[in-house]
């Protein structure tokens, strides 16, 4: 992010690329639930279980993906899914519809340490690799909890994104006077140095590293940030 600038025209990489993750819930290890509305479809996402209607979503993001969001909770046919429609840390809830969406499972995960200036990607509970990142400086700190990716984003050669970028469904409440990107954070590339603290909410890595992410991880991977 960088004050006064709005953001280069992103596109989605790969958006009809089948989702990369399984069909059925793995036996062993640590796993996440996502789920994908068809092509066209929208949902209507409630505050709890059978509960008063509150946003509709889909049938594309603001990015022009697929809908694809992480589950959190499950309680019988209801699952409740983080969304970029929503507050941090608020889930909305939806109920499973074949005709609408279709669940899958993935054993990716990533996982952001802000004090660290860190990022883990795991396969299930077995680290796979860490990257150093730049984060959110005094002022605009990374915000903390557990998002999603909701968007895989390609630049041309843009100064300040890199080649690409990996949207969140989280936002940064901080945002500095000026800013005219909206408060949407990422995980996105640079060309520049990374292991500082100054960014405005938005995780800095490599463009080797997005692009190695962008090859593994699924849309509606879970991303934990922790302080």
């Amino acid at each position: 992010m960088v004050p006064g600038r709005p953001p280069p025209p992103a596109r989605p990489s790969f958006p009809d690329r089948p989702v990369p993750s399984l069909d059925r819930r793995p036996h062993r290890g640590p796993s996440f639930a996502i789920v994908r509305l068809h092509p066209g479809a929208s949902a209507q996402l409630h505050t709890a279980p059978g509960g008063r209607p509150l946003v509709v979503t889909g049938p594309q993001s603001e990015f022009g993906s697929p809908v694809v969001l992480g589950v959190v909770r499950r309680q019988g046919s209801w699952l409740g899914v983080g969304s970029p429609q929503l507050a941090n840390g608020s889930l909305g809830w939806l109920r499973l519809d074949p005709s609408l969406m279709r669940l899958y499972w993935t054993k990716y995960s990533l996982h952001v340490d802000v004090s660290a200036r860190s990022l883990e990607l795991r396969y299930g509970a077995k680290p796979i690799d860490r990257y150093p990142v730049t984060v959110g400086g005094p002022g605009s700190e990374t915000p903390t909890g557990r998002f999603a990716v909701t968007d895989a984003l390609s630049f041309d050669d843009s100064p300040f994104y890199g080649c690409c970028a990996l949207a969140l469904s989280g936002h940064q409440p901080h945002l500095p006077l000026g800013w005219l990107g909206g408060d949407r954070i990422a995980i996105h590339g640079t060309a520049g140095p990374v292991g500082q603290a100054e960014s405005l909410g938005c995780i800095r890595a490599t463009d080797a590293t997005i692009r190695f992410l962008l090859d593994r991880v699924p849309l509606g991977v879970p991303v934990f940030v922790s302080a």
